[in-house]
């Protein structure tokens, strides 16, 4: 799984403006960059009477909007996703995920804060990678100006990216994202690599992806 990062705070604190400026200076340093929007409300994505939202009212469970270069994918969901969880329909051919939102969630934060917004921060010292701020804070993490996005970049590469070289493997059973320690992802991923490398055709392995479901 890439490496998330999660953009937080409060409504109106510029969170969009930094994803932006984040995006483009990453994509400037050729890094494929991925990302997801949460939403506190219970939104409808889809255009009112438009085919796929139609088809969705008639009880399909997804519907996919395809065109030459874009896809939209429409899709019932029974509680709100991790970023772990939504991953899943991202794909693995990304550098790294960023989020807007996710403030509950497990995953490095950058905290954008503007001073008439109150001191307080939403997120835990432990939690942060950095905060964005138009003020000096009394917290032991780097702190940016909102202009100094390529330094921003530089701490994420140096931090989150510079590790993606080595091998990986992610979980996920029933849809949910099992976390594994060090030894048994290297067990795990030396096992499927043993497996399928033994098949007819197979030079090298660079990606796997296996489904399995069960009879019930």
């Amino acid at each position: 799984m890439p490496p998330i990062i999660s953009i937080v705070g409060k409504s109106e604190s510029g969170k969009t403006t930094l994803l932006e400026g984040l995006i483009a200076n990453l994509k400037q340093r050729d890094y494929k960059v991925a990302v997801i929007k949460h939403s506190a409300e219970d939104v409808e994505f889809d255009t009112v009477n438009k085919d796929s939202w139609r088809f969705s009212q008639a009880g399909s469970e997804v519907s996919a909007v395809t065109s030459v270069h874009k896809l939209a994918v429409f899709k019932n969901i029974a509680y709100d996703l991790s970023p772990q969880e939504l991953s899943q329909f991202i794909g693995k051919d990304y550098d790294l995920i960023l989020t807007e939102g996710f403030k509950q969630s497990n995953h490095p934060k950058i905290e954008v804060h503007r001073k008439e917004q109150g001191k307080k921060l939403l997120s835990q010292p432990e939690q942060l990678l950095a905060v964005v701020t138009d003020e000096p804070l009394k917290v032991a993490v780097p702190q940016f100006s909102r202009n100094e996005v390529p330094k921003i970049v530089d701490l994420i590469v140096s931090t989150m990216l510079d590790r993606r070289r080595e091998d990986d493997v992610d979980l996920f059973i029933n849809d949910t994202y099992i976390p594994l320690n060090k030894p048994v992802k290297n067990l795990l991923f030396r096992t499927l690599v043993a497996i399928v490398s033994g098949l007819k055709g197979i030079k090298e392995v660079k990606s796997l992806r296996i489904s399995l479901r069960r009879k019930v």
